[in-house]
């Protein structure tokens, strides 16, 4: 979740009950936005290491991820090569680094995340958050379910209506390729080049 410009940070390997637990003995701060995921092992073994979110080295930037990129090797030896230190053995971790890096450049976050997407190969969902834009979630979808929920001054962004279905019946399926930028207000989307989606 993102408060006051902090990434507060909750993450458990196995069951759900195991998150339940940690977050009732460690309760995160009041927040109005957020991520979370529930993954498989595609790549490194399922710790708490490599359970999702995975963060950019300044815990600035949160991402999580449903898929696999099938070229992050060599972007992660490439980023290893130039410095970047990880945490994680995941492919998830690169989009974290990259998206940083951009958003370092001077790029909004939107702009910054279609980079990074343009730069990816596979078949994937990412979701991302950055601690300094408190009011904002960005997600790209690539051959993977994505489906934006439109609720009363929120919105929802998930792989399967019923993740919010309680929240709100309004849903929008995003379109493959397509980049969503979503806040209270309301939800943009463009293509990788940054033009608008209909």
């Amino acid at each position: 979740i993102v408060t006051d410009g902090t990434l507060h940070v909750a993450r458990k390997a196995g069951k759900l009950c195991n998150l339940e637990k940690l977050l009732a003995e460690e309760q995160l701060p009041p927040s109005s936005l957020g991520i979370g995921h529930t993954r498989w092992a595609t790549h490194g073994a399922p710790t708490d290491r490599n359970a999702h979110p995975h963060l950019d080295e300044s815990n600035r930037v949160a991402v999580i991820h449903n898929g696999i990129i099938e070229n992050f090797a060599r972007l992660r030896t490439d980023l290893e090569e130039a410095g970047t230190s990880f945490a994680s053995d995941t492919d998830t971790e690169v989009v974290a680094h990259l998206l940083s890096a951009d958003v370092a450049t001077g790029m909004d976050l939107a702009e910054a995340f279609r980079s990074v997407v343009r730069r990816l190969r596979g078949a994937f969902t990412l979701v991302a958050v950055h601690a300094d834009l408190p009011d904002r979630v960005v997600a790209a979808r690539r051959n993977s379910p994505l489906v934006v929920g439109l609720g009363d001054g929120e919105n929802f962004l998930a792989s399967d209506v019923s993740a919010f279905i309680a929240h709100t019946r309004q849903a929008m399926e995003i379109g493959d390729g397509q980049i969503v930028e979503s806040t209270a207000a309301g939800v943009t989307l463009t293509d990788s080049d940054g033009d608008h989606a209909t």
